[in-house]
């Protein structure tokens, strides 16, 4: 049993890597079939459609940005930390390659297209950072650590598109430092 699961991670980590490459639509069955050396009919087997694998893998990759929160605010107790570690944390990925786009926001660049099922765990993660980053500005707020133009809201989902903005520019450019030249400045003009 454990070969299964073993396969479906195999199937799921593909999937996660072609879609930072190329996006939802610039993969097929057949080329995770290729790279994970299955029959196209086995991944069918663990995920009947596009759709369910996807659904899942965005499942799993908000699964794990949640464990991430979690163990940034343990690491991090106060708001400025949080968004430091937060910033680091995306800032080393991006430099060493591991994870060198957020799942989420290149599928949300496809929204429209995107299956309901997929779109709905996409909106999902995307509540659930800007959530966590108004507790984050709301407590840098009343701690008296950030100067926030506007409310907590509004500037966590600022601090959030900037943070994606970012992780495009590196990429547009093909320039890792690129990521840290735009989100450093945003970070020393939210302390006070």
């Amino acid at each position: 049993m454990s070969n299964l699961s073993t396969k479906a991670d195999d199937i799921l980590r593909c999937a996660r890597a072609l879609i930072i490459k190329g996006g939802y639509n610039s993969f097929s069955y057949a080329d995770i079939s290729s790279v994970v050396g299955i029959r196209k009919a086995s991944i069918h087997h663990h995920f009947p459609s596009k759709s369910d694998l996807v659904r899942t893998l965005v499942a799993q990759y908000r699964e794990e940005a949640e464990a991430g929160i979690v163990e940034l605010e343990r690491n991090a107790a106060d708001p400025l930390g949080q968004l430091r570690a937060y910033v680091g944390y995306w800032q080393g990925c991006i430099a060493d390659g591991s994870h060198p786009f957020c799942v989420c926001a290149l599928l949300a660049s496809e929204i429209q297209v995107l299956p309901e099922a997929v779109a709905f765990e996409v909106r999902a993660h995307f509540r659930r950072l800007s959530d966590w980053l108004t507790s984050v500005f709301e407590r840098g707020a009343a701690q008296g650590r950030f100067s926030l133009t506007g409310t907590a809201r509004s500037n966590a989902e600022m601090f959030m598109a900037t943070v994606h903005g970012a992780m495009l520019s590196a990429r547009a450019y093909g320039d890792a430092t690129t990521f840290g030249a735009i989100t450093h400045p945003l970070l020393e003009r939210i302390a006070t």
